[in-house]
Order: structure tokens, then sequence, then C-alpha cells
């Protein structure tokens, strides 16, 4: 009888529709209000905020609703510009000004090293006030993002759905235009779904991912390079055949794409490029190196912010001729072949060998010949190895995913290098590791964002750590 009542409660308020004033914006950039005791999640919704909102889930000691209107407006709300905004699940903040989405970034990772310096029970109260915030890495808001990919949907009558991923579902938005991606990326949704609809074989296609790079078309005969091409790689689940080549080749000339197919065995350049040859792609660092990649290897995907990154690390590592750097998980030599011109040696690590060997290349064919390159698992012990044993290091570099570099971090203190410049895509893993790096003795001594993803929640942050 008691929990029949309690599911009267739940069925009475579901789709109650209330007036919340919102107080904050959670990690999420949610705003957040208290409804019933207890904090209630609006997309949506920004602080100093009076909004209508609908209920839609209710827990013990949280409910979600819907936004349905706004009864007072913030003074930092801006018009979205974007027409997908609020159902593509790409972009979550695009009506919050873009100077407030810097200031919610920098609160987000004071909060979180706050948290994480208390769980390691450092004394020192780190909150955002307390950090030794530096002015921020910027770009332009709009039209950064140089490498996607797009998902590709069919219905029951085969008809497709072309675009991204939709907030909180495995279900796709149909996309006609995307403000973040780089010209002529961010209209190709439009084409891709009229050639799509003209395939033979349509449900063969997985997603198709979207670069813009350089290209250096190479044969035994010549080598040559262009700028700034669109390069479609077009994921296919089983062998095209030759009508589904044709289209593809034809929409390739016609729109100057490079297309190349990947049926998860081998990848082959249909357009573009002379028959024999093979497509290289690339990217240019501010001191003119190239670095060469493939399709499906991990880039920055903002040039702009990648260069000022780079740039930064550098005046902050402030290296001297005679330094020796480790660059732990180095990439494609991202990082690696920019220290190396200012220091006396560069040991650059990475888990996966084809990219080791790939950092090595880089390295090779920008003339530079003081990076020493090798494979080791990061997350694991690696103090015995040849390349931190045999060598005394001034100064390291770690540039790791999203998991962090706990493991490394704490082998990083034994070696007791003097600086530490830690590079971070996310910073609950960079509280934590940070948390460490202070309590074994080191004082942070500079933090900045660095805004990759503008309009998104997504932070990147760049910390240096001294002894």
């Amino acid at each position: 009888m008691a929990n029949f009542f309690k599911v009267k409660i739940k069925e009475k308020t579901f789709n109650q529709q209330l007036t919340v004033s919102v107080e904050k914006l959670d990690i999420n950039g949610v705003g957040v209000g208290r409804w019933q005791n207890k904090p209630i999640f609006i997309a949506g919704a920004l602080p100093n905020e009076v909004v209508e909102a609908k209920v839609i889930e209710q827990k013990s000691k949280y409910a979600r609703a819907k936004l349905i209107s706004i009864a007072k407006q913030s003074k930092n709300r801006v018009e979205p510009q974007c027409q997908h905004f609020g159902v593509c699940g790409g972009c979550d903040l695009q009506m919050l000004a873009i100077d407030e989405q810097l200031i919610f970034k920098q609160i987000k990772v004071g909060d979180l090293f706050s948290r994480f310096f208390s769980v390691q029970g450092i004394t020192k109260k780190f909150v955002d006030k307390d950090l030794p915030w530096q002015a921020p890495i910027k770009s332009s808001p709009w039209h950064y993002r140089r490498k996607a990919r797009i998902g590709v949907q069919f219905d029951k009558k085969s008809h497709a759905t072309i675009g991204f991923r939709q907030k909180s579902t495995n279900q796709l938005a149909a996309i006609k235009s995307c403000p973040v991606l780089v010209e002529p990326l961010n209209v190709i949704f439009p084409l891709l779904k009229k050639l799509v609809a003209q395939l033979t074989v349509q449900s063969a296609i997985g997603h198709i991912e979207v670069i813009q790079a350089d290209i250096i078309e190479t044969n035994p005969a010549e080598q040559r390079q262009s700028d700034n091409h669109v390069v479609l790689v077009i994921r296919q689940l089983k062998v095209m055949n030759e009508a589904d080549i044709k289209l593809w080749q034809s929409y390739a000339r016609q729109y100057c794409w490079h297309v190349i197919i990947d049926d998860g065995n081998k990848q082959l350049p249909l357009t573009g490029i002379k028959e024999g040859s093979s497509l290289v792609l690339s990217y240019e660092l501010a001191d003119k190196s190239k670095i060469y990649f493939a399709s499906s290897d991990f880039i920055q995907i903002n040039h702009q912010v990648n260069n000022a990154m780079i740039s930064q690390a550098l005046a902050w590592l402030n290296l001297l001729p005679s330094d020796n750097v480790l660059d732990l998980f180095c990439g494609l030599g991202n990082f690696s072949l920019a220290l190396a011109k200012h220091a006396e040696l560069v040991v650059g690590v990475e888990g996966v060998q084809v990219m080791v060997d790939k950092a090595s290349h880089n390295a090779r064919v920008n003339g530079i010949d003081n990076c020493q390159f090798y494979q080791a698992d990061l997350n694991s012990n690696w103090l015995l190895e040849s390349w931190a044993k045999d060598q005394v290091f001034d100064k390291v570099l770690l540039d790791p995913a999203r998991a962090g570099a706990e493991q490394a971090v704490s082998q990083i203190a034994e070696l007791k290098i003097p600086s530490v410049l830690y590079v971070s895509c996310d910073p609950a893993t960079l509280a934590r590791d940070s948390a460490i790096l202070v309590s074994q003795g080191y004082t942070l001594d500079k933090i900045s964002l660095m805004d990759m993803f503008s309009q998104t929640k997504h932070v990147e942050t760049m910390v240096l750590f001294t002894q």
C-alpha cells in the first residue's frame, strides 16, 4: 500500500510545470535551480534566469526538467548561431556569450581542483580564485573544427539521416550545416544526403569522416603537394560496388573532394590523384614543420589553438639549448618537433608502436635529428625502461588522453624532473593528477584554459608545475 501511494505522488508531479530560479551551471553546462529541497537540472537555462520548465524525471535526490520559456533572461544570453542547437548533441553552450563560456570553464576547473586536493589532504584550498590563472588561449569561436565524423542512419524506407548524434540518444539529428566546422566542411551535409540517396547499396555505409588537410600525392615518378583540401573517408561495412564507386568519383570531381574508401581491411583512394599514387595527409605548424598523419590518427582539431598551445608550452618551459626533455604521450610528434628545435634532446614516448614509427618519420622528414621515440605502456611501471633510467631529464611535457596520467605522474615525481608541463583534455583527471604532483612536492606555477572546443562544455587546460 505504501509503495502504491509513492507511485501516485510521482505520477502527480511528472510533467508538472514549474517556475524555477536558476542559480548556476553544473559541470556539463546545465542550469541548476532548487525544487522540493533538491536540485533540479534544466538544460538551456542560465544563471540568474527565471524559467518555466516541465518536470521530465524525478529521483529521490534530484529532478530534471525541460525548458519551456524564460520569464527573466540573463544579460549573458545570446542567440545561438546554429539552427540545430538544442537538438544536435555537439554543442552545449551556444546560448552563452563566449567570454562567459570561458568563465564557466574556469570555475569548473577550479571546483574540480578543490575537490581532488581535498581528497589528497592538501591543506591549501585550491579554488578558482586561488589558482594562478594566466590568459586563456582562444581562437575564432566559429569555423574552427577541421575534422569530424558524420553519422549515416537509414529508416525502414531506406531514407537516410545525415548528421550528428542527438543529445542523450544514439539517434542522429539531420544536419544541414554546422557553424563550428571549417569551411567548406560546414555545408557538406546536403551534398552527402543527395549522394547517399543515389547509392545502389545504401546500408553498407557506417559513417563518413570529413577532414581538412594538406595533401601530398606520391608515386614513383613525382610528388605533388596541395593545401587545405577536403578529404572524405567513407567507412564501408562491405566492399563497395563499381556503380557506387563511380558515383563517389563523380561527386568528388565536381566538388574537389579527395575520397578514400575504407572497408575495414584497406583504404582505397578514389579520386584526385593519378593511378598508382597514394595520398598522404598533413598539417603545418607555426614554425613550418609538417606533421604527416593518416585519416584514422588523432590530431588536434583546432589548428589555431594547436599552434598557440605549442607556442605557450615553449614559453612556459623556457627551454635551454642544453635541456633534455621527456615528451610523454607524444602521439605524432605534435609537441616533440617544436621542443627539439630549442633543446639538446627530446625523448618522445607513446603507447602504440605505429604512432612511434609515424613520430620518427615526422622528425626525419623535417630534418630533426635530436628526437628519439620509444614505445611503452605509460600506465604501467616504466622507470626501468632504458630511455627512463639512462637519461637525466630537465623538463617533461605530457599530453595524455581523457583517462589522464595517474601512473605517469607518480613516476615523474620519482625522477624528480624539475619542470612538468601537463596538457589536459579532461579537467577531472587533470585535477586528480595535479593533486598527486603537489602532494609529492611540486608547486602549481601556472594554469590556463585552451578553448579548443568553443561552444561546448569540453575543457582543455595547460598547467606548469615546478620544484
